[in-house]
């Protein structure tokens, strides 16, 4: 499966992954307790500008992101028609700074510096009694791997109706890819309990 990781060496490359999750974090908060239009586009073009130093080709880049800006576009369209459009766009400013970080964050850590980070941020919650932090971390590990997995299936398919001559419906791809998709998942949740990999409490 494909890593959602660029190699690099940029600031955020270099930056601890604990800040990283921690100002993404923090970011997420600022974000979300704001309704300036003037402050959220700020924070729109410094997420921005961070995801362009990570070394990705301007295409490769907005590929990335595609299927993101479709869902914010759904998220625009539905808020304008029944807000303000000074109100629809503050939602959108939110989702597009948000995003743009989280895609920077991503492309700079590798999937063990975040199982390793989410584990240990996680471990207290293990006093409770009621979760184990080794497997947050896998958790998160495996959707990180899945995400470009599904991505790249998604288009597979949709190539493969081209091909054929069939018309390119959501219905018509959705159902294949759920199908190899779930197909994929039991089969890494077999090989991870024939590892024993995952803890299982008393």
């Amino acid at each position: 499966m494909q890593s959602l990781y660029v190699e690099g060496n940029s600031r955020m490359h270099r930056l601890s992954p604990r800040a990283k999750l921690l100002s993404l974090t923090a970011f997420a908060i600022l974000l979300f307790i704001s309704h300036n239009l003037l402050l959220l586009s700020g924070a729109v073009l410094v997420a921005a500008v961070l995801y362009g130093t990570v070394g990705l080709p301007i295409g490769e880049a907005l590929l990335r992101l595609r299927p993101i800006f479709l869902t914010i576009a759904v998220v625009a369209l539905f808020n304008l028609i029944f807000n303000p459009w000074q109100a629809a766009l503050v939602p959108v400013l939110r989702l597009t700074a948000l995003m743009l970080l989280a895609a920077s964050v991503t492309a700079t850590t590798t999937i063990t510096e975040f199982i390793d980070e989410v584990t240990a941020l996680a471990r207290p919650l293990e006093r409770t009694g009621r979760v184990q932090a080794d497997d947050i971390g896998l958790a998160l590990g495996l959707v990180l791997r899945f995400v470009p997995e599904i991505v790249n299936r998604y288009q597979a398919i949709r190539e493969a109706h081209k091909a054929r001559g069939l018309k390119v419906r959501p219905t018509s791809l959705l159902a294949p890819l759920i199908i190899l998709t779930l197909r994929d998942a039991d089969n890494v949740a077999a090989a991870i309990d024939a590892r024993r990999i995952r803890r299982h409490g008393s």
